[in-house]
Protein backbone atom coordinates (compact mmCIF):
# COMPACT_ATOMS: atom_id res chain seq x y z
CA UNK A 1 0.00 0.00 0.00
CA UNK A 2 2.93 2.78 0.87
CA UNK A 3 4.78 1.57 -2.50
CA UNK A 4 1.56 2.17 -4.55
CA UNK A 5 0.79 5.58 -2.61
CA UNK A 6 4.74 6.33 -3.07
CA UNK A 7 4.78 5.86 -6.64
CA UNK A 8 1.59 7.96 -7.39
CA UNK A 9 3.43 10.49 -5.74
CA UNK A 10 6.79 10.45 -7.58
CA UNK A 11 4.23 10.15 -10.59
CA UNK A 12 2.40 13.46 -9.94
CA UNK A 13 5.51 15.19 -9.09
CA UNK A 14 6.98 14.48 -12.33
CA UNK A 15 4.12 15.75 -14.45
CA UNK A 16 4.09 18.70 -12.58
CA UNK A 17 7.45 19.28 -13.02
CA UNK A 18 7.13 18.69 -16.87
CA UNK A 19 4.30 20.54 -17.27
CA UNK A 20 6.29 23.75 -15.63
CA UNK A 21 9.30 22.86 -17.87
CA UNK A 22 7.34 23.09 -20.67
CA UNK A 23 5.69 26.90 -19.96
CA UNK A 24 9.33 27.56 -19.51
CA UNK A 25 10.61 26.98 -23.16
CA UNK A 26 10.20 29.14 -26.21
CA UNK A 27 7.05 28.62 -28.30
CA UNK A 28 8.50 27.89 -32.27
CA UNK A 29 6.75 30.26 -34.57
CA UNK A 30 6.48 30.23 -37.73
CA UNK A 31 9.54 32.19 -39.75
CA UNK A 32 7.99 35.18 -40.82
CA UNK A 33 7.81 35.95 -44.82
CA UNK A 34 11.05 37.14 -46.49
CA UNK A 35 10.01 40.05 -48.06
CA UNK A 36 10.14 39.57 -52.03
CA UNK A 37 12.27 41.90 -53.85
CA UNK A 38 10.46 44.92 -56.34
CA UNK A 39 11.65 47.77 -58.29
CA UNK A 40 7.88 49.16 -57.59
CA UNK A 41 8.74 52.23 -56.02
CA UNK A 42 8.90 56.06 -56.24
CA UNK A 43 12.52 57.43 -56.15
CA UNK A 44 15.03 60.41 -55.59
CA UNK A 45 18.31 60.81 -56.97
CA UNK A 46 21.46 62.69 -58.50
CA UNK A 47 23.40 61.64 -61.80
CA UNK A 48 27.20 62.74 -62.42
CA UNK A 49 28.84 62.46 -65.95
CA UNK A 50 30.17 64.27 -68.86
CA UNK A 51 28.61 64.82 -72.54
CA UNK A 52 29.39 66.14 -75.95
CA UNK A 53 27.62 68.27 -78.47
CA UNK A 54 27.50 68.89 -81.90
CA UNK A 55 26.31 72.14 -82.84
CA UNK A 56 26.62 73.78 -86.62
CA UNK A 57 25.93 76.98 -86.59
CA UNK A 58 25.14 79.17 -90.22
CA UNK A 59 26.12 82.14 -90.79
CA UNK A 60 27.74 83.64 -87.90
CA UNK A 61 30.02 85.74 -90.77
CA UNK A 62 27.08 87.32 -92.08
CA UNK A 63 26.26 88.74 -88.68
CA UNK A 64 29.48 89.83 -88.30
CA UNK A 65 29.93 91.88 -91.58
CA UNK A 66 26.35 92.93 -91.52
CA UNK A 67 27.45 94.88 -88.10
CA UNK A 68 30.13 96.39 -89.23
CA UNK A 69 29.53 97.31 -92.79
CA UNK A 70 31.93 95.17 -94.17
CA UNK A 71 31.14 93.64 -98.18
CA UNK A 72 29.74 90.31 -97.09
CA UNK A 73 31.78 86.92 -97.99
CA UNK A 74 30.17 85.34 -100.90
CA UNK A 75 28.25 82.04 -100.06
CA UNK A 76 27.16 80.33 -96.74
CA UNK A 77 28.96 80.11 -93.82
CA UNK A 78 28.76 77.39 -91.21
CA UNK A 79 30.84 76.92 -88.40
CA UNK A 80 30.99 73.74 -86.53
CA UNK A 81 31.69 73.06 -83.01
CA UNK A 82 31.84 70.61 -80.97
CA UNK A 83 31.04 71.43 -77.23
CA UNK A 84 32.22 68.76 -74.27
CA UNK A 85 32.10 69.14 -70.48
CA UNK A 86 30.62 67.87 -67.54
CA UNK A 87 26.84 67.42 -66.44
CA UNK A 88 25.67 67.70 -62.84
CA UNK A 89 21.89 67.31 -61.31
CA UNK A 90 19.15 64.97 -60.29
CA UNK A 91 16.04 63.07 -61.36
CA UNK A 92 12.78 61.57 -59.35
CA UNK A 93 10.27 59.64 -60.76
CA UNK A 94 8.76 56.28 -59.89
CA UNK A 95 8.33 52.67 -61.46
CA UNK A 96 5.79 49.36 -61.20
CA UNK A 97 6.99 46.22 -61.68
CA UNK A 98 4.21 43.28 -63.35
CA UNK A 99 4.01 40.59 -65.37
CA UNK A 100 5.99 39.84 -63.25
CA UNK A 101 9.60 40.85 -64.55
CA UNK A 102 8.66 43.72 -66.74
CA UNK A 103 9.13 47.27 -65.09
CA UNK A 104 7.22 50.83 -66.18
CA UNK A 105 8.16 54.10 -65.27
CA UNK A 106 8.15 57.93 -65.48
CA UNK A 107 11.26 60.41 -64.70
CA UNK A 108 11.85 63.79 -64.81
CA UNK A 109 15.78 64.67 -64.78
CA UNK A 110 17.79 67.91 -64.95
CA UNK A 111 21.42 68.54 -65.47
CA UNK A 112 23.39 71.61 -65.24
CA UNK A 113 26.64 71.64 -67.93
CA UNK A 114 29.35 72.73 -68.41
CA UNK A 115 29.77 72.12 -72.08
CA UNK A 116 31.70 74.07 -73.97
CA UNK A 117 33.56 74.65 -77.16
CA UNK A 118 34.48 77.16 -79.94
CA UNK A 119 35.83 77.76 -83.81
CA UNK A 120 37.67 80.70 -85.26
CA UNK A 121 36.07 81.82 -88.94
CA UNK A 122 37.59 84.34 -91.40
CA UNK A 123 35.67 87.58 -92.26
CA UNK A 124 36.17 89.61 -95.32
CA UNK A 125 38.58 92.07 -94.22
CA UNK A 126 41.33 89.09 -93.87
CA UNK A 127 40.77 89.12 -90.00
CA UNK A 128 38.59 86.51 -88.08
CA UNK A 129 35.47 86.21 -85.19
CA UNK A 130 35.88 83.79 -82.69
CA UNK A 131 32.34 81.76 -82.49
CA UNK A 132 31.55 80.23 -79.17
CA UNK A 133 28.98 77.49 -78.36
CA UNK A 134 27.68 76.74 -74.41
CA UNK A 135 25.25 74.62 -73.08
CA UNK A 136 24.76 75.49 -69.87
CA UNK A 137 21.76 72.68 -68.77
CA UNK A 138 19.30 69.91 -70.28
CA UNK A 139 16.31 68.60 -69.11
CA UNK A 140 13.78 65.48 -70.05
CA UNK A 141 10.46 64.42 -68.82
CA UNK A 142 10.45 60.56 -70.20
CA UNK A 143 9.29 57.34 -69.63
CA UNK A 144 11.28 53.81 -69.50
CA UNK A 145 10.62 50.37 -69.66
CA UNK A 146 12.96 47.60 -68.32
CA UNK A 147 13.03 43.90 -67.41
CA UNK A 148 13.85 43.07 -64.27
CA UNK A 149 16.31 40.26 -63.56
CA UNK A 150 16.02 39.89 -59.50
CA UNK A 151 17.87 43.47 -58.25
CA UNK A 152 19.37 44.07 -61.79
CA UNK A 153 17.14 46.37 -64.21
CA UNK A 154 18.67 46.80 -67.74
CA UNK A 155 16.16 49.52 -69.40
CA UNK A 156 15.70 51.80 -72.60
CA UNK A 157 14.38 55.55 -72.24
CA UNK A 158 12.49 58.06 -74.03
CA UNK A 159 10.51 61.30 -73.97
CA UNK A 160 10.43 65.10 -74.53
CA UNK A 161 13.58 66.94 -73.62
CA UNK A 162 15.00 70.78 -73.77
CA UNK A 163 18.44 72.57 -73.38
CA UNK A 164 19.53 76.04 -72.84
CA UNK A 165 22.39 77.31 -74.68
CA UNK A 166 24.54 80.60 -75.04
CA UNK A 167 26.33 81.52 -78.43
CA UNK A 168 29.15 84.57 -78.50
CA UNK A 169 30.47 85.77 -81.19
CA UNK A 170 33.81 87.94 -80.87
CA UNK A 171 36.70 89.64 -82.76
CA UNK A 172 39.92 92.07 -82.48
CA UNK A 173 37.64 94.87 -83.99
CA UNK A 174 34.40 94.81 -82.50
CA UNK A 175 33.24 93.64 -78.77
CA UNK A 176 31.57 90.41 -78.11
CA UNK A 177 27.91 89.81 -79.71
CA UNK A 178 25.72 87.28 -78.10
CA UNK A 179 22.08 84.96 -78.19
CA UNK A 180 20.96 82.81 -75.35
CA UNK A 181 18.80 80.22 -76.51
CA UNK A 182 16.06 77.86 -74.42
CA UNK A 183 14.92 74.69 -77.23
CA UNK A 184 12.87 71.86 -77.13
CA UNK A 185 13.53 68.18 -78.52
CA UNK A 186 13.35 64.52 -77.63
CA UNK A 187 15.92 62.22 -75.90
CA UNK A 188 16.21 58.07 -76.27
CA UNK A 189 18.82 56.06 -73.96
CA UNK A 190 19.29 53.30 -72.44
CA UNK A 191 21.07 52.17 -68.89
CA UNK A 192 21.41 49.18 -66.21
CA UNK A 193 19.70 49.90 -62.61
CA UNK A 194 21.39 47.50 -59.78
CA UNK A 195 19.50 47.66 -56.52
CA UNK A 196 22.56 47.00 -53.92
CA UNK A 197 20.55 47.73 -50.28
CA UNK A 198 17.65 47.64 -49.06
CA UNK A 199 16.24 51.19 -50.73
CA UNK A 200 19.51 52.10 -52.60
CA UNK A 201 20.21 51.84 -56.16
CA UNK A 202 22.87 53.02 -58.33
CA UNK A 203 22.77 53.34 -62.36
CA UNK A 204 24.80 53.69 -65.41
CA UNK A 205 23.06 55.41 -68.33
CA UNK A 206 23.65 56.83 -72.03
CA UNK A 207 21.19 59.45 -73.79
CA UNK A 208 20.83 60.61 -76.86
CA UNK A 209 19.04 64.66 -77.27
CA UNK A 210 17.88 65.27 -80.80
CA UNK A 211 17.42 69.26 -80.41
CA UNK A 212 16.43 70.17 -84.52
CA UNK A 213 17.62 73.22 -85.89
CA UNK A 214 16.15 76.79 -84.60
CA UNK A 215 17.03 80.44 -85.82
CA UNK A 216 18.00 82.73 -83.10
CA UNK A 217 18.52 86.38 -83.22
CA UNK A 218 21.89 87.84 -82.07
CA UNK A 219 22.14 90.52 -79.39
CA UNK A 220 21.30 93.37 -80.29
CA UNK A 221 18.42 92.20 -82.28
CA UNK A 222 19.12 94.22 -85.35
CA UNK A 223 22.62 92.58 -86.37
CA UNK A 224 20.61 89.46 -87.62
CA UNK A 225 20.19 85.80 -86.81
CA UNK A 226 21.80 82.78 -87.18
CA UNK A 227 20.58 78.91 -87.51
CA UNK A 228 21.79 76.51 -85.27
CA UNK A 229 21.00 72.90 -85.58
CA UNK A 230 22.06 70.89 -82.99
CA UNK A 231 22.26 67.50 -80.76
CA UNK A 232 24.17 66.29 -77.63
CA UNK A 233 24.83 62.85 -75.92
CA UNK A 234 25.67 62.05 -72.43
CA UNK A 235 27.20 59.27 -70.18
CA UNK A 236 25.59 59.50 -66.61
CA UNK A 237 26.53 57.20 -63.30
CA UNK A 238 23.77 57.91 -60.60
CA UNK A 239 22.12 56.79 -57.40
CA UNK A 240 18.53 56.81 -56.44
CA UNK A 241 17.08 56.27 -52.62
CA UNK A 242 13.57 54.40 -52.97
CA UNK A 243 10.44 54.82 -51.10
CA UNK A 244 7.76 52.32 -51.01
CA UNK A 245 9.93 49.76 -51.78
CA UNK A 246 10.21 46.17 -50.59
Amino acid sequence: MRESLLATVVISASSIASSALAADLPINAPGAPVPVFTWTSCFLGAHAGGGWAKKDITDPVAVVENALGLAPTPGVTTAHISPSGAVIGGQFGCDYQFAPNWVTGVEGAVSGATMKGDTTVGLSDATTALVTARTDFIGSVTGRLGYAVGRWLPYVRGGAAWAGDKYTITGNSFSGFEALDTRPGWTAGAGIEWAFARNWSARLEYDYYGLGTRTILIDPPNLGHVDVKQSVQTVKLGVNFHVWSW
